[in-house]
């Protein structure tokens, strides 16, 4: 993956995230640096839903908003609460590996039938909900959907800095994804 830089020591974060607490965060979950003691958050996270991603930060350290593809376009109020009421001038958005947001199409059929058996939905029902809902959450590339997302976020919130990131489920560390200017 040529799109992503490997952190593995603190130098390699980039300038502009030093010193930050998105710089925190990359030293916190990859490098282990010792805790902080934080009274309120001081950055928010956007990630996935899912379930094999945890982050290792401290306490009280950030507001987290989990989407299904770390898609916060549904979410925005939330993340205007953060900004406005919450203090926080960085987003930490983060994508990940292997993420089920991609190719939804793929899984239609397996979501109609777990409708079906889990929640008691007919089958019209839901292949109805499906086809009205997965163009909206579909993200195609998780690296192409986060840095368009990191764009959008920029360009709304212009006084907030806002990091593309990658959570890869195959080794549980983040990575910071290329921008390309």
């Amino acid at each position: 993956m040529s799109e992503i830089l490997s952190i593995g020591k603190a130098s390699d974060i980039s300038e502009n995230y030093r010193n930050t607490p998105i710089g925190d965060l990359l030293e916190y979950h990859n490098l282990g640096k010792p805790f902080g003691n934080y009274g309120k958050a001081e950055i928010l996270i956007g990630m996935c839903m899912d379930n094999r991603k945890h982050l290792h930060i401290p306490d009280n350290f950030a507001f987290i908003i989990r989407a299904g593809g770390a898609n916060l376009r549904y979410s925005e109020f939330k993340v205007s609460y953060a900004i406005a009421i919450g203090g926080v001038r960085h987003i930490a958005l983060i994508g990940h590996t292997n993420c089920g947001m991609v190719n939804l199409e793929s899984r239609k059929n397996e979501f109609i039938y777990g409708l079906v058996k889990n929640a008691g939905w007919d089958v019209i029902k839901a292949r109805e909900h499906f086809e009205n809902n997965a163009p909206k959450f579909e993200i195609g590339s998780e690296i192409d959907f986060i840095k368009s997302e990191t764009i959008r976020l920029r360009e709304q919130y212009r006084g907030v800095m806002v990091a593309p990131l990658l959570y890869r489920v195959e080794d549980n560390r983040l990575y910071q994804i290329k921008e390309h200017k």
